[in-house]
């Protein structure tokens, strides 16, 4: 894939979140239409394989996983060893706090269960070291809130910070209507006089923008800000609600371009957002996913996307109420 140099730069911005491709279902829109070839534990590892052989050949060096993700981290693995990869070709994130109790099956309650709790910690950053090995370079609280007390908890946070000390980056990433909030305490925790986390990693597309102030004062701090659900769990691709029609179908029309690419071109266009998460599920999404790193948008094309901000409260509202399939 040929890039001019603010495409190639756009590019090395990018990385492949695996919560879509590492158990048998999440919550994107269309998700059970992307793996109708099969969902056993087998058929995914190769979908997942696939996935991640076409990121790799785009020049996509950042993986990130989570335990709550079912196989997403023995899938990274397996891929890594399979590729015969050494550990820092590729930068391997994962992260701690919620449990996969969705035993492989679709039609559960419950897919997922947050626990912020040490020996939580202590439990999912063995099973990760077990599976990752030294390929683990960044680990991240899962979705942090203010309401967990995980920021609070000296016990977790001693943990973290000898992890940091051991040689592993530690990070969090938030969620909901107070992510700004998170942040910011976040961004005030030290330890040994240090800074605890060295990166953030929030929700932000141009539907919801809540946090991004927040997000941009950690990026002044020196943080890696990663971006996290840039396309909001499908809605601004063509198959939703906001990608479908409206300013960013138009804008995607007028540019030659698909309603996925720009809404990702738009997070890259920030210049306080170090990652950009990408969250496909095919091989043909993430080409379309890519490229976003030749698009670059103008100020008045960035400024008509303005117009599609929701209030955080009905995102988020809405958000909850997305199907897993």
């Amino acid at each position: 894939m040929e890039h001019d140099a603010p495409g190639a730069e756009r590019l090395r911005r990018l990385a492949l979140g695996t919560a879509a491709i590492g158990r048998p279902a999440y919550m994107t829109l269309g998700h059970a239409d992307d793996l109708a070839g099969g969902r056993s534990p087998e058929q995914l590892e190769r979908h997942a394989h696939a996935v991640l052989d076409a990121a790799w050949a785009a020049g996509i060096r950042w993986v990130d996983a989570a335990r709550s993700y079912g196989r997403a981290e023995v899938f990274v693995r397996s891929w890594l060893d399979a590729r015969g990869l050494a550990p820092g070709e590729v930068t391997v994130s994962s992260k701690w706090g919620y449990r996969y109790v969705g035993g492989w099956r679709l039609d559960v309650e419950r897919h997922e269960v947050k626990d912020h709790s040490l020996a939580a910690l202590e439990e999912q950053l063995a099973e990760s070291r077990a599976i990752l090995g030294p390929h683990l370079a960044l680990y991240q609280i899962h979705s942090a809130t203010l309401e967990t007390g995980v920021l609070d908890d000296a016990g977790v946070l001693d943990a973290l910070a000898r992890l940091r000390d051991g040689g592993v980056r530690v990070g969090l990433t938030v969620t909901g209507v107070r992510q700004a909030e998170t942040i910011r305490r976040a961004l005030a925790v030290t330890r040994a006089g240090a800074p605890l986390f060295a990166s953030v990693q929030a929700t932000w597309n141009v539907l919801e923008r809540a946090c991004e102030e927040a997000l941009r004062e950690a990026h002044a701090d020196g943080r890696t800000v990663m971006v996290k659900e840039p396309l909001a769990n499908g809605r601004l691709t063509a198959r939703g609600d906001a990608g479908a029609s409206g300013p960013l179908a138009e804008l995607a029309r007028d540019r030659g371009s698909t309603p996925d690419a720009v809404a990702l071109a738009a997070a890259l266009a920030q210049p306080w957002a170090d990652v950009v998460l990408l969250g496909a599920t095919t091989v043909e999404q993430l080409r379309s996913n890519l490229a976003a790193a030749r698009l670059g948008l103008a100020p008045g094309e960035l400024a008509a996307l303005a117009r599609l901000v929701e209030p955080a409260s009905a995102y988020w509202e809405r958000r909850a109420r997305l199907a897993w399939t």
